[in-house]
């Protein structure tokens, strides 16, 4: 058998290197996304477990073309602008999101609090669009955040899509909770999701937010849907009269959602 010439070889490596280096950025910025603020190269080394001088060169290649920012001393690093472009890029470029905006806008008109679009990605889902709320005076927004999808309605609606055997596989049997509310097991969650699809909507009361409930519709132009959209009231505004309008009003934008996204 013909050995493979000493090119080729050098080829297979160099694109092994490619690889592995094409890996540990997207690892980096991934370490910076989900922890907001600067770190010390110690921090990035420490939890990424590479090695420091190979760490430094890249986040400093990554600094030269604005994927990571420093601050004054340059001893400190965080996530770049450049992200934001490409998050951004993604948003505006995604017909859903762009179909669903006069949905949103008329969901957001009729209740008054708080709507967001987000997408199911793993065992979490990320916000695509938020409609703030007209009752607070301070900006609320979520759009490129993540959260557990355990943890929210907008989750739980999507995670419900699934079959109970499709949970079981992607969610592990113990649960991190984000608050005293937040279901802790696969078992109590897998309860709660039967409910869901028996009532056509998801709810999470304080399960990610002390002194927030939120209420939810997935949004099934696919099957199982990938998007969700809800809406979040504090629970002193929240009375059994305004519980029972936020609930009509999303059966009724999840409705309308249907039409908009028929043709995706």
């Amino acid at each position: 058998m013909a050995q493979p010439s000493s090119a080729a070889t050098a080829a297979t490596v160099t694109a092994a290197a490619g690889v592995k280096s094409a890996v540990r950025t997207v690892e980096v910025l991934e370490y910076f996304a989900e922890r907001p603020g600067l770190h010390s190269l110690a921090d990035v080394q420490e939890a990424l477990g590479y090695p420091k001088s190979s760490l430094y060169m890249l986040l400093r290649t990554l600094v030269d073309l604005g994927w990571v920012e420093t601050d004054l001393t340059g001893t400190r690093y965080g996530i770049g602008v450049r992200a934001l472009l490409v998050g951004t890029a993604y948003i505006d470029g995604d017909e859903a999101v762009a179909v669903t905006r006069p949905a949103l806008d008329r969901l957001a008109d009729d209740t008054t609090e708080t709507i967001h679009l987000a997408r199911l990605d793993g065992t979490d889902v990320v916000y695509l669009a938020t409609r703030a709320s007209q009752h607070y005076l301070r900006p609320f927004t979520r759009v490129g955040r993540r959260l557990p999808a355990h943890a929210t309605a907008l989750g739980k609606a999507l995670l419900a899509t699934l079959r109970d055997e499709e949970v079981e596989r992607l969610l592990p049997e113990r649960l991190e909770p984000l608050t005293d509310h937040t279901h802790t097991t696969r078992a109590a969650l897998l309860d709660d999701l039967r409910a869901i699809r028996e009532r056509g909507f998801a709810t999470d009361r304080e399960e990610n937010t002390l002194g927030l409930c939120c209420y939810a519709v997935a949004v099934p132009y696919r099957t199982p849907a990938r998007d969700a959209v809800s809406c979040s009231v504090p629970i002193a505004r929240l009375t059994p009269g305004r519980e029972q309008m936020i609930r009509d009003a999303l059966i009724e934008a999840q409705e309308r959602l249907v039409l908009a996204t028929r043709h995706l």
